[in-house]
């Protein structure tokens, strides 16, 4: 850990390391399969503020500790405790309780999620720029079950068919892993959790190692189209690679192609 856990404000429940370039994200609560409490909701949040914050880290991946569960959604025995004693919904005591600042991300996000994933674990996945996946696992939104409400839900319809959005959020059953890769919400399905975390820091790594403000203004292009529709979205994302196209890294790429080398990328 290139970062040390007390400096760092690191807590047992949300691990932290930054590792030459690469920022990893571990929930670790596998005795509760990595639900999510208050605690990990509000830490994810200050970690987020600091992925973003941190020049030197260029690509992050979340990822759990291995309990067959990456994210279990919201802890629903710490729900039911809070409200019992203070007669208060557990959301109103996260800061972020949809996750939105996870989307605002500008740095690239991984899942490599090691086991199933449901509710607020679909959530983080969404939330993610490029996903992977165990063999056998499932996924879903199950909201519907324990009459809680899924709003976080409506941008995966930029992400899934609207048929198969409607039946996770009505029926709340959950789906394979395999159909998830087969509508493209998943980029990779690997055999098992130490398979799921190796291609995550490979891909990683090719990312860490790219044009930074290219792989910047891709994330951003991307965003702004969802939001925009076709023709806004592009003429947003012409803008947005002006400061590409003006970059000094616009000029280190072709230079070092033709020289024959590595590039040295500055962001700049």
């Amino acid at each position: 850990m290139s970062i040390g856990a007390k400096s760092m404000g690191q807590t047992d429940a949300v691990l932290f390391d930054v590792d030459d370039g690469i920022a990893t994200i571990t929930i670790n609560r596998p005795k509760q399969r990595n639900a999510l409490s208050i605690e990990v909701g509000n830490r994810l949040l200050d970690l987020w503020e600091q992925v973003d914050s941190d020049r030197s880290i260029r690509v992050a991946i979340l990822t759990s500790s291995d309990c067959g569960t990456f994210c279990a959604g919201m802890d629903l025995k710490e729900a039911s405790r809070v409200k019992s004693e203070s007669n208060v919904d557990i959301l109103d005591l996260f800061r972020d309780p949809f996750h939105q600042r996870m989307r605002a991300v500008e740095k690239p996000i991984i899942a490599a999620m090691t086991g199933h994933f449901t509710a607020g674990g679909m959530v983080l996945a969404a939330n993610c720029d490029l996903r992977i996946g165990a063999a056998g696992t499932l996924g879903g939104i199950s909201e519907a079950k324990v009459g809680r409400g899924a709003p976080w839900a409506v941008p995966m319809l930029w992400m899934l068919p609207q048929p198969f959005l409607m039946e996770l959020m009505m029926s709340a059953e959950l789906q394979p892993i395999e159909r998830f890769r087969e509508l493209g919400f998943i980029n990779h399905v690997e055999a098992t959790p130490d398979a799921v975390r190796e291609r995550a820091r490979k891909l990683a790594k090719s990312i860490r190692d790219n044009a930074p403000l290219t792989v910047w203004a891709a994330k951003q292009s991307i965003g702004a189209a969802m939001d925009l529709g076709c023709k806004e979205g592009f003429e947003a994302a012409k803008r947005i690679h002006e400061r590409v196209y003006d970059s000094q890294d616009a000029i280190e790429g072709p230079r070092a192609f033709a020289e024959k080398r590595a590039p040295r990328w500055s962001g700049t």
